[in-house]
């Protein structure tokens, strides 16, 4: 990928530097209808839209042992013909690994602009509990990669081509599931065993990458040096470094980790943007093609079209390059 500066359609370049794009917010614009306040703020009643013309959803599938009762839901784009099959992409939503939905307004339009961009995508709902979060919420995550795998034939998906993009706790773990394939201790047991989990690309919005470094911010997003305690698990800083470390996605970065689009607010007040500088400066060092994008002024839980950004283009081509070959 070629990671020098680029434009980015209907957003206006502020700043460009090295490996890295930072952009000015744009008009703000409206999340889907029915949305009761911005996406990843609320966990407010909130009914899911009808699927928009060209694509199909079904809800509440279940993709892990039996037993368990997260599911996910299916994004798929409408008629295609018998022969074809579409790329794939795992949605993991936020909430600090603690809350959140699979079908909350940032999923939803998620989901609807994938489909509608002719990939199958599922959006998952993940273990959050307090004593077994960790690892457990990552396994789910590679065995929803390994679900599409086994379900490749039915589902019309290209096995070859799946990639993962999350927002928050989502980014996090969408960046552990890119960066960890083959890490015994984080590979789940079942319920697919002998399935790969490996995925050819991978989306971070507002992540955290390293929770050694996690810093508090200023409340304009200013990053102020206090470093936070992690929130994945009741481990303490210092009490087990190893396990802080296992758990963050730049110690997992080499060469082979998948191509990495970044999108950070510089103005995050709860992921501090430092956390996506670094990732980016680690992904430089091993070779890894990604993209940094900085987008000035804006916050925490922005969504694809959504708080004065869209992005919908810039994660639909970035997506494009790396799970559609060229033919």
């Amino acid at each position: 990928m070629d990671n020098r500066p680029r434009l980015i359609p209907a957003l206006p370049v502020l700043l460009l530097l090295s490996g890295m794009v930072v952009l000015t917010a744009c008009a703000p614009q409206a999340l889907p209808a029915g949305n009761p306040a911005s996406a990843g703020q609320t966990l407010q009643p909130w009914t899911m839209p009808p699927a928009p013309p060209g694509v199909e959803i079904q809800k509440d599938l279940s993709y892990l042992a039996e037993g368990r009762q997260e599911k996910l839901d299916l994004y798929m784009p409408s008629n295609r013909a018998a022969g074809v099959r579409s790329p794939a992409v795992v949605i993991i939503h936020g909430g600090g690994w603690t809350t959140g939905d699979k079908a909350r307004p940032r999923e939803f339009l998620t989901g609807t602009t994938l489909a509608l961009a002719g990939y199958v995508a599922i959006s998952i709902e993940y273990m959050k509990e307090r004593d077994k979060r960790w690892p457990t919420n990552l396994h789910d995550c590679k065995n929803a990669v390994r679900w599409l795998r086994v379900n490749a034939k039915k589902l019309q998906v290209d096995a070859a081509h799946i990639g993962v993009i999350g927002g928050s706790a989502g980014g996090h773990l969408a960046l552990m599931v890119g960066y960890t394939t083959g890490v015994k201790t984080l590979e789940p047991d079942g319920p697919y065993p002998g399935v790969s989990d490996r995925v050819q690309a991978v989306v971070d919005m507002y992540g955290v990458t390293n929770l050694l470094t996690r810093q508090a911010t200023e409340k304009d997003g200013t990053p102020n040096g206090q470093l936070r305690e992690a929130g994945l698990f009741p481990d303490k800083r210092g009490e087990n470094i190893d396990k802080w470390k296992l758990a963050s996605p730049v110690y997992h970065v080499s060469k082979d980790s998948p191509p990495t689009l970044i999108l950070h607010g510089t103005a995050d007040p709860t992921v501090d943007r430092d956390q996506s500088l670094e990732l980016g400066t680690a992904l430089k060092a091993a070779g890894v093609p990604h993209r940094l994008i900085m987008l000035q002024g804006i916050g925490h839980t922005f969504a694809l079209l959504d708080k004065g950004v869209d992005v919908r283009a810039v994660i639909v081509t970035f997506f494009n390059t790396y799970l559609k070959p060229a033919k």
